[in-house]
């Protein structure tokens, strides 16, 4: 597998490149929009790891993912950033994006990540992601979907799922959530999560979100292929 990794943290960039040469990938390396948009289009590529905020500005890394889609390149793009708020997930995946993972990130679910958006992408790129229970997030159409029935979900229900599933594994508790879904309203009360959390429940089944005790909630388990 041969990735492209556009990332100007020194420090950063070499615990990266080193844990995934021992993964066994080729993996080249760009400082800069700029850099690393020449190489995309001039190489072969796998996955691209792209951080968003580069030397050009800090949305150089969404300026270049959009370039290289309007020039059809496909590659499937995984974003780095240390903007974890859903607008800024969105707007990634929106100019082209096939996932999100926040700074600081566990190396082994980069890993997982990479491999999964390779496996997905089958030289194509993808704006879905699974969620358990056999249910789909169509981040293009903005719905949950399980076969080709839309889910009816009020737009912060919406929000939830997306936050969930584009940081699967990770637990959140009912502030955090309120800060990524509800950002800017600080009169929002702990216990509206709980009522949100209730009724994506009731729609979608008790298993698409799981309460983690002492903490709040994460995504539901995936089933096994």
């Amino acid at each position: 597998m041969r990735l492209l990794l556009v990332e100007d943290d020194p420090q950063l960039s070499a615990l990266m490149l080193e844990g995934l040469a021992e993964d066994g990938l080729i993996v080249e390396h760009a400082l800069s929009a700029r850099e690393g948009l020449s190489m995309a289009e001039l190489g072969s590529f796998d996955a691209l790891i792209l951080d968003v905020m580069l030397p050009e500005g800090d949305n150089a890394g969404f300026e270049m993912a959009r370039s290289l889609r309007d020039a059809r390149n496909t590659v499937p793009i995984l974003f780095l950033t240390a903007r974890g708020d859903m607008d800024s997930k969105l707007s990634g995946l929106e100019v082209g994006g096939d996932d999100y993972l926040t700074k600081p990130f566990d190396f082994r679910e980069l890993r997982a990540r990479v491999r999964s958006l390779v496996r997905r992408a089958s030289g194509q790129a993808s704006n879905t992601v699974p969620l358990p229970l056999g249910y789909t997030l169509d981040l293009t159409a903005h719905e949950v979907t399980r076969g080709e029935q839309a889910i009816s979900l009020t737009p912060r229900e919406y929000a939830l799922v997306s936050n969930f599933a584009l940081n699967a594994g990770r637990a959140y508790s009912r502030e955090s959530l309120i800060e990524r879904v509800w950002p800017g309203d600080s009169g929002v009360d702990t216990k509206v999560v709980d009522v949100y959390i209730s009724s994506l429940r009731r729609k979608l089944g008790e298993g698409m979100i799981e309460t983690v005790r002492g903490l709040g909630y994460r995504l539901g388990r995936l089933e096994k292929p």
